[in-house]
């Protein structure tokens, strides 16, 4: 079993910043990226930001210069800084994370690994 984690949602007003933070447990023996996704109603889930084990990141188009997102490796967490939030960043924001439970997994390859995704966390940007 794997448990994603996420806290740090919240509402608040169009310019304002939030951090999203998410922690990783259970049966892990690797993890090889963790990331935030997002879905507002009435639309698909989109990805925010990932980053992988070896600090790589990528972000969307709407994320970039205004969300950081940062791992720590070791305490198998993950955040994302958002800044000059607008309306349309309302949404709710799901933590990531892409990762082998055994060392058996992993010697199997990509193929092998897990999809894992939190319960989700609400932000709200609204004045």
């Amino acid at each position: 079993q794997v448990q994603l984690v996420e806290s740090g949602g919240g509402s608040v007003r169009p310019g304002e910043s939030l951090t999203l933070s998410c922690a990783a447990s259970g049966r892990i023996f690797r993890i090889n990226d963790m990331g935030w996704h997002r879905q507002a109603p009435g639309k698909q889930r989109e990805l925010v930001a990932r980053i992988t084990d070896g600090g790589v990141t990528q972000y969307s188009d709407s994320a970039k210069g205004r969300f950081t997102i940062s791992s720590d490796n070791a305490k198998r967490t993950v955040s994302l800084y958002m800044g000059s939030l607008e309306p349309e960043d309302t949404a709710v924001y799901y933590c990531s994370a892409n990762l082998f439970q055994t060392y058996d997994d992993y010697s199997l390859g990509p193929h092998a690994s897990l999809n894992s995704w939190g319960q989700g966390t609400q932000v709200t940007v609204s004045s």
